[in-house]
């Protein structure tokens, strides 16, 4: 894989860079303005090789680019280790090509905070990089060597998905198997704009209806997109053509930034068009099984709970702050304690505690930072999973016997006066106990006289299936939770 990199101070100047490419490789990629990148084993055949290669093109980016400004080729086994062999390249030399099979010693030495590098799948992971990266700074994890020194196996039963691709990365290997495919035809989308657009932003909003339609094809299919062409036709007769390919996997929103990317480029170019936009056309180039996605709750995409989400806050700023509420898992022994309600603008402060002296793997510097609060620590006296579904505001008052109709009580040693044979409800239905267990006893802030004092709790199942969790308190039995 070859990447080109060019300075931050040009990388929106980068489509006469993307057109130089084209002369190497009809499949040149850029993952965003001033980064791009292609295969570079076919290719190097006709120009003598990878390094002669890199040399070529270095030499044609930095023709393409004003006189004063500076670009990077790194050429290595995959894309994360090119991208940063372009870098390294960029602050030293013009080209870096990594050996075949020698990416992991190149990546050694590198800092940690490598794995946040615009080609890293990482990238748009924000917060779950950024957890990721905190721990295993604290555990004394400094470079990408360190972290590939770890066990896969251990890495991942610590780290989950985002701890493994993280090790692989360290490793210099792909971030998944090249699976990738060619589109079907008829998976894109177009539109004509009537009337012509000579807005970016116009292009853009028509561009997201045709993302969505394309995203919801593959969705349907089951894919992931990685590669998207995108086309755009002026009325002077101008067309721009360019390849996307992201970093993990294209959402809609990302395809509109691409758009948007491809416009502001196509008219700061030479080549910028003389008229306003016709017709926009987006189509995905590469596709892969979208393997262990997890849907959403509103639908298939995360933007769907986006959209949910600034609907409730419009809500919230009409009814006003308290007025939508929504459910907050806590810490707590009995049902009631571990759900409860809060506002909307509280969700996340809720589920967050601000910490202001940890220090980050960037610079050193202390920054703010969130820390999730644990809420499954070990409360003395909880039960066990599973919770119950249905959880009433209030208790309901119910009846507990034994076979000779006596009240079941539990003694002072916590064990159970008979065994329950009778369940009555508040409506005076009454049902055999067909199965049961407990008693679990529960002593709750005896300091205060207000507070709960001793309660004992027993799981029943009834002879119509149903599940409940009863609670025996001063003598009075009391239904607190059903379970699904």
């Amino acid at each position: 894989m070859m990447a080109v990199r060019l300075g931050a101070s040009h990388a929106d100047d980068w489509e006469p860079v993307a057109a130089a490419l084209e002369q190497f490789t009809p499949e040149a990629e850029a993952l965003r303005p001033g980064l791009h990148a292609f295969g570079a084993r076919g290719p190097s055949r006709y120009f003598g090789g990878e390094r002669a290669l890199a040399e070529l093109v270095a030499k044609a980016v930095a023709g393409a680019m004003p006189s004063a400004s500076r670009a990077g080729v790194g050429v290595a086994d995959g894309l994360f280790a090119a991208g940063l062999a372009a870098k390294a390249a960029s602050a030293s030399t013009d080209v870096l090509v990594v050996p075949p099979q020698q990416s992991q010693p190149f990546l050694v030495d590198l800092p940690l905070i490598s794995l946040h590098d615009p080609v890293s799948p990482l990238h748009g992971d924000e917060d779950g990089a950024e957890a990721l990266l905190d721990v295993l700074w604290r555990l004394g994890i400094r470079t990408l060597g360190d972290l590939a020194a770890l066990s896969e196996a251990d890495v991942l039963g610590r780290f989950g998905w985002t701890g493994l691709l993280a090790h692989r990365l360290a490793c210099g290997l792909d971030d998944r198997p090249l699976q990738t495919e060619a589109a079907g035809e008829d998976a894109g989308a177009e539109a004509e704009i009537d009337p012509p657009a000579d807005r970016i932003e116009t292009v853009a909003f028509m561009a997201r209806a045709l993302a969505d339609t394309m995203m919801a094809r593959l969705d349907r299919d089951g894919l992931d997109c990685m590669s998207v062409n995108i086309e755009a036709h002026s009325d002077s007769g101008h067309a721009s053509h360019r390849r996307w390919r992201h970093e993990f996997r294209f959402n809609a929103p990302a395809v509109v930034d691409r758009v948007r990317w491809q416009l502001e480029g196509w008219y700061r170019s030479p080549e910028r068009p003389a008229g306003p936009i016709t017709l926009i056309r987006i189509k995905p180039c590469a596709v892969a099984p979208a393997n262990g996605r997890q849907l959403g709750m509103w639908g298939a995409r995360s933007e769907a709970d986006e959209r949910a989400a600034k609907a409730l806050a419009r809500v919230q700023g009409l009814l006003g702050a308290e007025a939508v509420t929504v459910p907050h898992l806590a810490g707590g022994r009995r049902p009631a304690d571990t759900g409860r309600r809060v506002p909307l603008h509280a969700a996340g402060d809720a589920d967050r505690g601000q910490d202001s002296s940890a220090t980050g793997p960037r610079n050193g510097k202390k920054k703010k930072k969130t820390k999730t609060k644990v809420v499954d620590a070990p409360w003395a006296g909880r039960l066990p999973a599973p919770s119950p579904a249905v959880v009433p505001p209030q208790p309901e008052p119910v009846v507990v016997t034994d076979c000779e109709g006596a009240l079941v009580t539990v003694g002072g040693r916590g064990e159970a006066s008979a065994p329950p044979q009778r369940f009555t409800d508040s409506a005076g239905r009454s049902q055999a106990v067909t199965a049961w267990a407990g008693p679990w006893p529960l002593d709750e802030r005896w300091w205060r006289p207000s507070a709960r004092r001793r309660q004992a709790r027993f799981q029943l199942v009834l002879n119509d299936g149903s599940a409940h969790l009863c609670v025996l308190e001063s003598g009075r039995w009391w239904r607190e939770a059903t379970y699904d």
